[in-house]
């Protein structure tokens, strides 16, 4: 049974208040909390946490990964709300903690984050927090590096040729399921590639990724490595979304060539 609310009501109302004041979009809580807890605040109210039947028009449920440092947390929220038209370019919400109340405003960067949720939430989450994993563990105490590449499967696979034989043809593993982790994982030991579908059926690994950087004009901070410009690439010229993992352990979220998120779970923020 969920505890009425973690976050003491008289916290809650100040957020609306100052939801009301700014004239802010959405209110945004950032703890497991019951809908029902949550005065009425005359805008659109975002809860993160895990999942519970939601009845009420007014509220919103993200599952975002909480290993996440509150940087990329609020870019992710962010990105949530342009796909479900709350917020605009210049637009703001409130976001509240047991501890905290703060405002984040979109701003021009972040606009290009529209389109993250269109793909698969839930196969998203999954590939991000086996990424988390790796990060920190490794495999067998070794870094490992890799690239999920998710949605427009055919054309990913037009823009790319195989480096070994593919392991998962014939066989239906699916990142949803949750006994596919472990295999994933022994498969993050290769070079190249996954290609999964939307729906988290993984098509391949092992595909060596075929872009050319300078043709497509990727726009992206200096000093990225070979893996994290390949799996931007590979966005830009396709509808898909990638996650990359360097084996210094730093993540990256890549949509229509863009750098959307990147975190390393090894740095302490």
């Amino acid at each position: 049974m969920k505890m009425e609310s973690p976050i003491p009501p008289v916290i809650i109302r100040s957020a609306i208040e100052i939801v009301r004041e700014l004239g802010g979009k959405a209110l945004v809580v950032l703890e497991d909390v019951n809908p029902k807890s949550i005065p009425d605040a005359g805008v659109t109210v975002v809860i993160v946490g895990s999942s519970f039947d939601i009845d009420d028009p007014r509220v919103k449920l993200v599952s975002i990964p909480q290993n996440l440092d509150i940087n990329n947390i609020l870019n992710l929220i962010s990105a949530f709300l342009m796909e479900h038209d709350v917020l605009g370019e210049g637009d703001s919400f409130v976001y509240v903690t047991r501890d905290v109340i703060g405002v984040k405003t979109v701003k021009k960067t972040l606009s290009a984050m529209r389109g993250f949720f269109a793909q698969n939430q839930n196969v998203l989450q999954r590939l991000l927090e086996i990424a988390i994993e790796l990060s920190i563990e490794g495999r067998e105490g070794t870094p490992v590096g890799t690239i999920f590449v998710i949605g427009d499967t055919r054309r990913v696979l037009r823009h790319s040729h195989p480096l070994i034989p593919n392991p998962f043809k014939g066989h239906n593993v699916n990142v949803l399921d949750r006994e596919s982790k472990e295999i994933i994982k022994e498969f993050a030991q290769l070079d190249g590639a996954f290609i999964i579908r939307d729906n988290g059926r993984i098509t391949a690994a092992g595909r060596y990724l075929e872009v050319e950087p300078k043709v497509i004009d990727l726009m992206l901070p200096p000093g990225l490595g070979s893996r994290h410009i390949a799996a931007a690439g590979i966005t830009k010229v396709t509808k898909a979304m990638a996650i990359s993992l360097s084996e210094s352990g730093t993540i990256r979220i890549f949509k229509n060539g863009l750098m959307l998120l990147e975190y390393n779970p090894r740095i302490k923020y």
